[in-house]
């Protein structure tokens, strides 16, 4: 069988845990120093699919940014404003998630706005260790409003659909590795690819174990996939 691969990313976090976002042409670079043949247009990132769903879902809408750090690159088009927004868009959580951001998206759900969401990750990891990401506010904000949040980027079906147009593959040929079970690996396995999980990352035990399901396959590192696919063809 021969494989096919893009790189997916929420969009935010910096590959050496710092708070820079980086973009799709940013994580590009970064594969291409590690050795990967890899271009910006193989990256899919949440911000990108965001801004295609809300073109199509929500076109022309005024959108209110929750979100830490510069994503406008893969915003494109999308029309951000500080209030009277028509959408809430939450991005990657940090320092910016602080009581006044939150409590001015909180207002806007309240006056109408719909609720958008990159993805429902809880946590992340940096050097520092797990930080609350932004699906732990992303609950917050759904369960005060009383609405339920439009979810773009992982673990939605959508966003693995779009990684695999973007490949021009079906999903029996893609095989996707992270070190979420939940949004990366057994999402992905509901959409139909090969889910790999790794240990690495913010991966842990205790939450491998109690886990909704099982993966294909569990490896130590993503230094081994190249041992699973086997030869190149």
């Amino acid at each position: 069988m021969r494989w096919r691969r893009c790189a997916a990313s929420r969009g935010r976090v910096g590959w050496r845990g710092d708070a820079r976002p980086p973009t799709r042409a940013s994580i590009a670079a970064t594969l291409s120093e590690a050795g990967f043949e890899v271009g910006a247009q193989d990256v899919l990132t949440a911000p990108a699919v965001t801004a295609a769903h809300l073109a199509e879902r929500h076109p022309g809408a005024r959108c209110l940014l929750l979100n830490s750090g510069d994503i406008a690159a893969d915003l494109g088009d999308v029309t951000l404003v500080e209030e009277g927004a028509d959408v809430v868009v939450v991005g990657g959580a940090g320092p910016g998630f602080d009581y006044a951001a939150l409590n001015r998206a909180f207002g806007e759900l309240q006056r109408g706005a719909r609720l958008v969401a990159m993805h429902r990750n809880l946590y992340w990891r940096t050097d520092a260790g797990l930080q609350l990401d932004s699906g732990a506010f992303l609950l917050g904000l759904e369960r005060a409003a009383r609405v339920e949040a439009e979810v773009t980027g992982k673990p939605s079906p959508a966003f693995f659909a779009a990684a695999l147009a973007r490949l021009g593959v079906d999903a029996e040929r893609a095989l996707m590795v992270g070190d979420d079970i939940e949004s990366d690996v057994l999402a992905a396995q509901r959409a139909g690819l090969t889910g790999v999980l790794v240990r690495t990352g913010k991966y842990q035990p205790e939450t491998h174990e109690e886990a909704s399901g099982t993966p294909d396959h569990v490896l130590d590192s993503f230094a081994d996939v190249p041992a699973l696919l086997g030869p190149a063809p």
